[in-house]
C-alpha cells in the first residue's frame, strides 16, 4: 500500500483557508486523476478540487462545512490500488487545473443599471454545486426530488445519493437540522467572512480620505445607460489623473500605476460582496461595456463567476445609488488605491443664469488612500470624472 496526503492546495492570491461545501466521494471509493473529489468555497467563488492521483480513497481529513487552512492535509490517497472507477460523464473544462465555479443561487438579479430599478428575488432553481449537479446528472437523480441538508439549504452530494437510493439523507438521518434563533452567534463564512476580513485590512492599514461632488446630468440623452457612462468616466479620470488607477504596497512604500483600466463592480448578494472585474474599460465601446456588463449580470445571476474574473482589477465602482443613499464613504480594498462610489439620482435645484431649474444629478463619492495619493490628485481624477460625465453624448 502506498499513501499519498493531499493538502489543501493555494486556490488562488494567497487565501489563507477554505470551506469544504461538499466531498463527491467517500472513504473507500476509486478516483481517477483529474476527477472531482470535492467542492470547496474559497472568498467568493466554489470551485472543484480534483483528485491529484489514481488510487482508493483510504481517509478524509476534512468532513462537509469545516474551515480549513490552506496546506492543511485534505485527503489521503492510497495509489497502490489500481483499479479505479471511470471518470464522471460530465466532462472538465480544463482538465488538470482547479476549475472555478460559483455555486447556484436562487437569487435572481435584476438589471438596476437604469435609474429607477433595483433588484428583486425570485424563486429558482434548486441550488447546488457544480459538480453536485454532474453527480445527479451520472445518477439520473432529479436536484428537485433532492432533500437539501447542506448550509442555506443547498444540495450536497449525499442529498443525491440519499435520493438516488431512496434513503433519507444521512445529515437528515443524524440529527435534525437547526437554524439559529435571532440574538445567537453565527460563524461568517464564504463571502461574508472575506469581507469582514477585507474590511479589516482596510482599516489597519489604508488611510482613507473620501471627496463628494455631483455630475449634472441634465442635459444627457434618452435612454443613457448609467453605468457603462460610468465606466467610461473612470476610464476619463484615470487617462486624466494616472496616480489612483493601480497598486499600493505599504510594506515596500511603493506604488504600481496600470495603463490597463480594469474595474471591479461591487454587486450586492444575500451571501456577501461578489466583485467581477470588466477587463481594459478604457479602449472598449459603450456597447462593448454594456455586452460586458451583461456577462456580468447573467453570471452573477447563474453564480458561475470564476476566480480569474474577480482579481488584479485596478480600480473599483460601487453603484450603492440603485439601491438607496446619495453619498456614502465606499472602502478601498487594498492593494488598490482608490473607489469611486455612485448614489442615486436626485433632481435638485440649480442657479442658472439668475434664475433657479431643477435638473437631474448624479452624486459621487470617491475614496482614495491618503498614503499613496494627493488630495489634488484625488480632485482632479474626480474632475475629469464629474467632465465626461456631463458630456452630452
Amino acid at each position: 500500500m502506498s499513501v499519498k496526503t493531499f493538502n489543501l492546495p493555494d486556490l488562488g492570491e494567497g487565501l489563507p483557508e477554505a470551506e469544504i461545501v461538499s466531498w463527491l466521494v467517500a472513504e473507500g471509493d476509486l478516483v481517477k486523476v483529474d476527477q472531482p473529489m470535492l467542492s470547496v468555497e474559497t472568498a467568493k467563488a466554489v470551485v472543484e478540487v480534483p483528485a491529484p492521483y489514481t488510487g482508493r480513497i483510504a481517509k478524509i481529513h476534512a468532513p462537509d462545512g469545516t474551515i480549513l487552512p490552506t496546506h492543511a492535509p485534505l485527503v489521503d490517497i492510497d495509489t497502490g490500488a489500481t483499479t479505479a472507477a471511470a471518470a464522471p460523464a460530465a466532462a472538465r473544462e480544463d482538465s488538470g487545473t482547479v476549475v472555478g465555479k460559483m455555486m447556484t443561487s436562487d437569487e435572481v438579479l435584476e438589471d438596476a443599471d437604469i435609474a429607477g430599478r433595483g433588484r428583486r428575488r425570485t424563486a429558482g432553481r434548486a441550488k447546488a454545486a457544480p459538480a453536485v449537479r454532474a453527480l445527479a446528472k451520472q445518477l439520473g437523480v432529479s436536484l428537485e426530488h433532492c432533500r437539501p441538508t447542506g448550509r442555506h439549504d443547498r444540495i450536497v452530494a449525499d442529498d443525491v445519493r440519499a435520493a438516488a437510493s431512496g434513503a433519507a439523507p444521512a445529515a437528515a438521518r443524524q440529527a435534525p437540522r437547526i437554524k439559529l434563533p435571532p440574538g445567537q452567534p453565527e460563524p461568517l463564512r464564504g463571502p461574508r467572512r472575506a469581507m469582514a476580513q477585507s474590511m479589516s485590512a482596510s482599516r489597519d492599514h489604508v488611510a482613507q480620505c473620501t471627496i463628494f461632488d455631483d455630475a449634472d446630468i441634465h442635459y444627457w440623452a434618452p435612454g443613457q445607460d448609467i453605468t457603462a457612462r460610468l465606466l467610461r468616466a473612470i476610464a476619463a479620470g484615470c487617462r486624466a489623473e494616472p496616480a489612483l488607477n493601480g497598486f499600493f504596497d505599504g510594506a515596500s512604500m511603493s506604488r504600481q500605476l496600470e495603463s490597463r483600466v480594469d474595474i471591479a463592480i461591487a454587486v450586492d448578494t444575500p451571501d456577501g460582496l461578489i466583485v467581477p472585474v470588466i477587463r481594459d474599460v478604457g479602449q472598449k465601446s459603450p456597447q462593448e461595456l454594456r455586452a460586458d456588463l451583461n456577462d456580468i449580470k447573467k453570471a452573477t445571476r447563474e453564480r458561475s463567476v470564476k476566480p480569474d474574473d474577480m482579481r488584479d482589477f485596478t480600480f473599483t465602482l460601487s453603484n450603492f445609488g440603485m439601491m438607496a443613499g446619495r453619498y456614502a464613504s465606499p472602502v478601498v480594498v487594498p492593494p488598490t488605491i482608490a473607489i469611486l462610489g455612485a448614489g442615486g439620482l436626485r433632481h435638485d435645484v440649480v442657479p442658472v443664469m439668475g434664475g433657479i431649474e431643477t435638473h437631474r444629478r448624479m452624486p459621487l463619492s470617491l475614496t482614495f488612500d491618503h498614503r499613496c495619493a494627493t488630495g489634488g490628485e484625488a480632485c482632479r481624477f474626480l474632475a475629469a470624472v464629474i467632465e465626461d460625465l456631463q458630456r452630452h453624448d
